[in-house]
């Protein structure tokens, strides 16, 4: 029995994770509201019970697929491997992972659904908040609160920059993406993009002059 366990086990691995790919093609083809679990069966064939006892309902799958996208695209958003690095060259790696993740498809493609129904389903809406803009600031607030250890920056607030710097990511371009007014920046455009944002968050928009002292003050 334990052996006829293990073996099956995979398979309903393959079967939730194929469920969720196809209610994911349909729910950012339709929006949640016009998907029915009769479209995602015709995308990925078998039957409703299938559906229903893995995610209960329409809500549940939506729910789960939500939660697990964002949870697997934002879990790529490590901290680690920055030892010896400066905050610089940290912030530009960081901000290089999560411009790639917001532009990821299948994020953008979760951004298109979840935001009109956020007010519906308002716990599902905080999850997504929680494991993707916030788990990034969370982060990177790790990553700052070191700096400011090592003496390197004099910050009182590293969530607060954090949630800043994150932010400045979700801007019009992102915008733009999400609404389908533009595809996703080309490599020479993202790197622009983040090399910017870390340039205006490390100096602002005085810039420092040779001195190191700020411009324009």
């Amino acid at each position: 029995m334990v052996a006829d366990s293990r073996a099956k086990r995979p398979s309903q691995d393959s079967r939730r994770t194929a469920i969720l790919e196809a209610a994911a093609q349909v729910f950012f083809e339709q929006g949640y509201a016009a998907t029915s679990i009769d479209a995602i069966i015709e995308r990925i064939g078998g039957s409703k019970r299938n559906i229903y006892n893995e995610f209960g309902n329409k809500e549940g799958l939506f729910t789960a697929l939500v939660s697990e996208s964002a949870d697997t695209a934002l879990s790529a958003l490590s901290v680690g491997g920055f030892e010896g690095r400066s905050l610089n060259e940290v912030l530009l790696e960081f901000g290089r992972r999560l411009l790639e993740i917001y532009m990821s498809p299948g994020l953008i493609g979760v951004y298109r659904s979840i935001m009109p129904e956020a007010l519906r389903f308002p716990e599902l809406a905080k999850d997504f908040f929680d494991k993707g803009p916030g788990r990034a600031s969370d982060r990177l607030a790790e990553v700052l609160a070191e700096a400011r250890d090592r003496g390197e920056i004099d910050l009182d607030d590293c969530h607060a920059a954090a949630d800043h710097f994150v932010g400045m990511f979700r801007d019009n371009l992102h915008l733009r993406v999400v609404l389908g007014l533009r595809p996703p920046p080309s490599p020479a455009e993202a790197e622009a993009a983040v090399t910017s944002a870390v340039g205006i968050f490390l100096h602002g928009i005085y810039g420092i002059d040779r001195a190191g002292r700020p411009k324009g003050r």
